[in-house]
């Protein structure tokens, strides 16, 4: 008895160290510190980090998967990163991003709901949801094209009318706005709402292409600003512009000439011509036709010189104008002035000395030289030398010396001189140089001839000399030409414009061209003005820059069209590399049934994936779970062949989706269950239409258990100690059985363990798979061997009524369930 109790004392003891000793619980992956809400400003830069979420694991083997579900496919965050913690070996870190290209719009999308799903390895996954905000920025923006570096860009013809509205900054309505021009080296106008205005006077229609910018910077009342640029760009007109034939005429009239005769007329050409005597403002002595340009007389002529001032306009259009020079001189009669030839100076070839290859001299048949017109008209170019002579006097028809004088504007007179009857450059004709286009390169004077120095006795010479362009400069590379692009750039983007110099005039007339044009190899294209535009696709891993090679050929710098100079630029355009994704599916998995029909293929579902980029075109394929070939994928729609098949199956068909053939490739699988019923019997062709079964969404149910985990140590503690328990019990229970009077002979009493012993012997033999709770052998010398073999406790041990062992064996029991439990759970 006293045994029994010790042992009975152990069991017990054990049974409290295994109740109260330490442990874990295996437990789901967390997200503790996940924050519920999250608020972003709408001016965040991408890549700005939105939240970092901590990850608990209880096993350290490797890092969680973290993923984003339930979110729009053009959402503007990144996959989730995954990080481990530096000291922590259990606890890891997520971090949600936003994209690059990311663009907030708070009045587009004020919040994003963001479903975050967690698994640790050999755990329970966890879903929680994150909410981010986003906020409206309180800083003033301006739009893209005019806060970009090169601003924005308006075209106008060069008639149109002054004072008329060209651009607006800000079109919407904000109030409490101030714009400041930050130029001034310009005719335009901007008003105190944000209005670009034609200069009060108009555009010169005359010259080709006007280019105009303007620095603009906008500030409310709050002190937020924001700047920009605009660069206005003046088209020639589309009409005809109004032209003299003739600037200038020298007209004599012999004294005596009545009222309301023909003097002269000019003519210019374009539409709706109109003239007028703009100068002297009140003309005395002649008027002018209106319609007919013609000039006559308002009374008796007398010995006088008249210098005329006469417009030509367009009446629709009165800004489109030109200007002409009339001198009239009445002679009298009685005067002797030197005749010269010619009477009128337009430097041409053939002029020379004398007429040269002109008409027939006036003089030859009789005619007052003072009255014959030019028949020729050339150009001087400006690279001539000084020195050079451009024409020769012959003036006869009076006695005494002859003096040769230059009269007119300064940059006439300093830029040619008389060397006697020989006009003379005298300086070089700068074609190029601001002055010149201030005279429009033709340059006015007049040579005076007198007869000994006498005034009375002279003869006036009108002079016109046209300056020419002649092609001096190379056009020159710009500095640094490197641009970036997207390398999703769509067909057509602009990537950036070449802008070379030229020192001709006009000043950088350029046009642009690539050498070897657009390929395969350089997916890029350059027009006349210097854009560069993508034409091809492109991959930043097959090519991380481009350097093009840039043709910069001058064009109207010279007389001759002919005579262009060029040069070639290197630009390098460098691909910016952005990060791919795969196409998105919804739902991933479908469940179908259909019934298996005659005749030809039928349809079963239709994949819906959508790219990203949206509007990229994907490519589908059956990638395994096609058995004997009873489907087909046409585009995204699954067909089913019908064959030989006689009874129900199932298909598990994976579908590989993929963006185009450019670029790497980014694919993602739906899983497809397709359940094939097929027809029993032959079921005649009918019209009715295919009615495809309802896609079930699958139900995802997360349970969570929290079992008793204890540590190794005391497993082991606790199996040593029940092993020796049991071999204790064993060696107790020989004992008894020993101490029968027949040592040879296994003497038992019919008490009720040999009851349930015997019943459990029985429920052995009717479970064949149970373990007995123990086993005792014995010998024909009444011991028992050194060591008793003990099995593990099983549903079919017997249950002890015994008073005595009754204790002991449920806490055996109960010890070795809870032992199973824990082998169960490792």
């Amino acid at each position: 008895m006293g045994m029994h109790r010790h042992l009975i004392f152990l069991l017990l003891l054990f049974l409290l160290l295994l109740l109260y000793a330490p442990g874990t619980f295996v437990r789901a992956t967390d997200l503790p510190d996940l924050p519920r809400v999250v608020a972003l400003s709408e001016d965040v830069a991408p890549g700005t980090l939105v939240a970092k979420v901590n990850v608990s694991c209880s096993n350290t083997s490797s890092s969680p998967n973290v993923t984003l579900h339930g979110i729009d496919p053009g959402h503007p965050f990144n996959p989730i990163a995954v990080s481990a913690d530096p000291v922590a070996t259990t606890t890891f870190w997520a971090e949600v991003t936003l994209r690059a290209g990311a663009q907030l719009d708070a009045h587009q999308v004020n919040q994003y709901t963001l479903t975050l799903w967690a698994a640790c390895p050999g755990e329970e996954e966890v879903e929680k949801q994150l909410f981010v905000r986003v906020t409206a920025d309180q800083a003033l923006r301006c739009d893209t094209p005019f806060a970009s570096v090169e601003g924005d860009v308006v075209q106008v013809l060069a008639d149109v009318a002054p004072w008329t509205p060209l651009y607006a900054v800000l079109p919407q309505p904000l109030g409490g706005l101030t714009f400041r021009l930050r130029n001034h080296d310009t005719p335009l106008m901007l008003t105190h709402r944000g209005l670009v205005l034609a200069p009060a006077s108009g555009f010169d229609p005359s010259k080709d292409i006007q280019t105009f910018r303007l620095e603009i910077e906008v500030m409310d009342h709050h002190g937020h600003n924001c700047s920009g640029a605009v660069r206005v760009e003046v088209l020639p007109p589309r009409r005809p512009r109004v032209t003299f034939l003739e600037l200038q005429q020298a007209v004599t009239v012999p004294e005596g000439t009545g009222p309301l005769e023909l003097v002269t007329q000019v003519r210019a050409s374009g539409d709706n011509i109109h003239y007028a005597i703009l100068a002297p403002t009140a003309p005395v002595l002649f008027t002018i036709d209106e319609m007919t340009g013609e000039i006559r007389s308002t009374r008796r002529l007398e010995v006088a010189h008249t210098h005329l001032i006469v417009q030509a306009y367009n009446a629709l259009h009165p800004t489109d104008h030109a200007t002409a020079t009339l001198n009239i001189t009445v002679q009298g009669t009685d005067q002797r002035a030197p005749s010269c030839v010619p009477a009128i100076v337009v430097y041409g070839l053939g002029w020379g000395a004398g007429c040269g290859s002109a008409p027939p001299c006036p003089g030859q048949r009789g005619q007052k030289l003072s009255r014959w017109p030019p028949r020729r008209r050339s150009q001087v170019p400006e690279t001539m030398s000084p020195g050079s002579t451009l024409v020769t006097l012959r003036c006869t028809g009076a006695e005494g010396n002859l003096r040769y004088a230059l009269e007119g504007p300064p940059a006439s007179r300093s830029r040619f001189r008389m060397d006697g009857p020989q006009l003379q450059v005298n300086t070089t004709l700068d074609y190029d140089s601001e002055a010149t286009d201030t005279m429009g390169f033709q340059f006015t004077a007049t040579i005076v001839v007198m007869v000994g120095g006498q005034p009375s006795q002279s003869t006036r010479v009108p002079m016109l000399v046209t300056v020419t362009p002649v092609n001096e400069f190379t056009p020159v590379c710009p500095n640094g030409a490197t641009f970036t692009v997207m390398e999703t750039a769509a067909f057509g983007s602009t990537v950036g414009r070449v802008t070379g110099t030229d020192r001709d005039y006009p000043r950088d007339s350029l046009e642009y061209s690539l050498e070897a044009g657009p390929g395969p190899a350089q997916p890029f294209s350059v027009d006349t003005h210097g854009e560069i535009r993508v034409v091809g696709p492109l991959d930043s891993q097959r090519h991380k820059s481009y350097r093009l090679t840039v043709r910069l050929t001058d064009t109207h710098n010279d007389l001759d069209p002919a005579n262009r100079r060029s040069c070639l630029c290197d630009v390098t355009v460098r691909l910016q590399a952005v990060p791919a994704q795969v196409p998105v599916c919804t739902p991933e998995v479908q469940e179908l049934r259909i019934m298996a029909g005659l005749g030809g293929h039928q349809p079963v579902t239709r994949v819906v994936c959508q790219a990203s980029p949206n509007g990229a075109t994907l490519a589908y394929a059956i990638t395994g779970g096609n058995e004997d070939g009873h489907f087909r994928l046409e585009g995204n729609t699954l067909f089913y062949l019908p064959g030989d098949l006689a009874e129900p199956h199932t298909f598990m068909l994976l579908v590989e989706v993929w963006g185009g053939p450019s670029g790497p490739r980014h694919s993602t699988v739906v899983a497809l269950v397709v359940h094939v019923t097929p027809q029993s019997t032959a079921v005649p062709p009918s019209t009715t239409p295919l009615h495809t079964t309802l896609q079930k969404e699958p139900l995802v149910i997360t349970r969570t258990e929290a079992v008793w985990h204890p540590v190794a140590w005391f497993v082991a503690v606790l199996t040593i100690s029940g092993a020796l328990l049991l071999a204790t019990l064993g060696c107790a229970a020989r004992n008894l059985l020993c101490s029968n009077r027949d040592p040879g002979k296994l003497l038992l009493s019919k008490s009720s363990w040999d009851v349930e012993e015997q019943r459990g012997s029985e429920e052995e033999q009717g479970h064949p798979q149970a373990n007995s709770m123990v086993s005792v052998c014995h010998n024909s010398e009444g011991g028992c061997p050194a060591k008793a073999w003990v099995g593990t406790l099983g549903h079919s041990a017997p249950a002890l009524t015994s008073p005595l062992h009754r204790g002991s064996l449920m806490a055996v029991r109960r010890t070795h369930a809870l032992e199973g439990t824990i082998s169960s759970t490792a």
